[in-house]
């Protein structure tokens, strides 16, 4: 990810007249007299009324304790995104272009279904290295070195991605090298050609990574809170480990690259293009592809973890990251605005429940927030973090606790789905206003099956939420008495110690890293 850019307000500083000369010095003195000269006899001639009239009155009215809360706020305009042109291919692919000609770029990414979950569990770990050996082996008619080579020069980028159920490839480029890299990135997609050598680079950044993934408490907790929700041996919880991407062999690269591609592809493409020159370039790459394979059903059981307290020792840290969890839903849920507005409520900045009480009037902790993930089709975690001081741990875990079980016991107000409703729909303000993040959106409803307009009834549901409707969600959603805590902390630190949250006998999580396999001994005992 690309460093941002740092703005640089400057420090504005009254002008200076300076003397080079004693005459100058003179002169300027002069000037100054006559001007202060003016300015005396001015006052002295002066009306009287005119000096009457320029005073405060004798009562003034007393100022507001918050003008900010005067200040007129016009009504949000209507949402109506500009939708991208969507073009669906005989064979099922889905395409979608947006033309945006304010700068002479042109960029485009191709959606692949299937991803870490949908892979062999003792090949945990195939999709980071896929990803990455896919770029640096190159294609057929280009390595990955050259490759490299040739996009520095012309200030472009080919990129492949891997995550837990979708792989992609994406280019950007000027408008110039358009057509050049992007049948670069075809031919990658199309005729990748994996290298001995890049599939063994990628297993030794594989490998680094997991002797690291210790290092980071935050990392720790996040990993570990999903296993509690999710199950340790869960399609969403699997983790690479020595033994699983030892196993993993250019056969597999390309056997999982050739099934994926069989699958819906999403395509989606924006810049400054002619739409129907693009739309036929496209069409000649994707629309002699066979027929997609349709996703299979998935049957995955979501239990929810069980309720109780959690630790994992860390003594090389001097504060502890506590995670609240269970499980939650997903965007199907007709409730998911009710859920939307009832988390603003709970975690949404400043003004929220657990930040005004958690950390601003106890002063418990470094940061807290929270609530309901929504993926787009599978159920996912509901989820309060704490970071605290070691020795505030179990007063702080007590504090968010008690602000989530208040959801069913302390009575919602105007004001606060006010806040919250304005939060939520001035966000889209800013979460949707270019039409790459609208493609981007688009493809992404495609993508999991979404209607079009999602976004527009989204927000429209938004709108229509009431303090009965937030009061219901809450009682239907939180459960106190399911949840879970995890903390990630220097145990002999945290006192009064953890099993004082009163959720019965804290449990050990251990996060040991299994040591690489041996390698085996050759055959017949002879050595090498």
């Amino acid at each position: 990810m690309r460093n941002p850019v740092e703005f640089v307000t400057p420090v504005s500083r009254p002008a200076v007249v300076q003397a080079s000369s004693p005459a100058h010095a003179l002169f300027a003195l002069a000037i100054l007299a006559v001007i202060m000269t003016a300015a005396l006899s001015g006052c002295q001639h002066a009306p009287r009324q005119a000096a009457v009239a320029t005073a405060p009155p004798a009562v003034a009215a007393e100022p507001s304790a918050k003008p900010w809360e005067h200040i007129p706020i016009p009504t949000l305009h209507e949402f109506h995104p500009q939708q991208p042109k969507r073009i669906e291919l005989k064979n099922g692919i889905v395409i979608f272009l947006e033309e945006d000609h304010e700068l002479p770029f042109v960029s485009g990414e191709v959606l692949i279904p299937g991803g870490g979950r949908d892979i062999d569990p003792s090949k945990a770990g195939i999709i980071g290295i896929y990803r990455q050996a896919w770029r640096t082996s190159g294609s057929d008619k280009m390595d990955g070195d050259a490759m490299d080579d040739l996009l520095e020069a012309k200030a472009a980028h080919i990129e492949t991605e891997g995550d837990e159920d979708s792989t992609a490839l994406s280019w950007d480029s000027l408008k110039g090298d358009s057509d050049q890299v992007f049948s670069l990135a075809m031919d990658l997609l199309f005729h990748p050609k994996f290298s001995a050598e890049k599939l063994q680079l990628a297993k030794q950044q594989e490998a680094t990574g997991i002797v690291r993934r210790n290092d980071d408490e935050d990392q720790i907790a996040e990993r570990e809170a999903a296993k509690l929700v999710y199950g340790v041996n869960s399609p969403y919880t699997r983790q690479p480990e020595f033994a699983t991407i030892a196993t993993i062999t250019l056969a597999d690269l390309q056997a999982w690259h050739d099934r994926t591609l069989k699958g819906k592809l999403v395509v989606g493409i924006s810049g400054d293009f002619d739409a129907s020159a693009m739309e036929a370039k496209v069409r000649a790459v994707f629309e002699p592809l066979p027929p997609v394979t349709p996703k299979p059903p998935r049957h995955d059981e979501f239990a929810g973890p069980k309720p109780g307290a959690y630790f994992i020792d860390k003594e090389d840290v001097n504060q502890s990251n506590v995670q609240i969890v269970a499980l939650g839903i997903d965007r199907h849920n007709p409730d998911v605005p009710a859920i939307v507005i009832m988390d603003e409520i709970l975690s949404g900045g400043f003004g929220s429940r657990l930040f005004q009480k958690v950390r601003t009037q106890l002063g418990l902790a470094y940061a807290v927030g929270g609530g309901f993930d929504l993926p787009y089709d599978h159920p996912g975690t509901f989820r309060v973090e704490v970071l605290t001081k070691s020795v505030s741990t179990v007063d702080a875990t007590k504090a968010a606790l008690a602000e989530i079980a208040g959801l069913n016991t302390e009575p919602f107000t105007e004001a606060e789905l006010k806040r919250a409703k304005d939060d939520i729909l001035n966000s889209f303000l800013f979460r949707y206003d270019t039409r790459e993040k609208i493609l981007a959106e688009s493809e992404r409803l495609e993508f999991y099956g979404y209607p079009a307009d999602y976004l527009e009834t989204y927000r429209a549901a938004l709108e229509k939420v009431t303090l009965a409707d937030v009061t219901a969600t809450a009682h239907k959603y939180i459960h106190p008495e399911k949840l879970a805590v995890l903390v990630v902390g220097n145990v002999p630190e945290i006192k009064p110690p953890v099993g004082d949250l009163g959720m019965g006998t804290p449990q050990t999580i251990d996060i040991t890293i299994p040591r690489p396999p041996r390698p085996q001994a050759p055959a017949g005992g002879g050595q090498q």
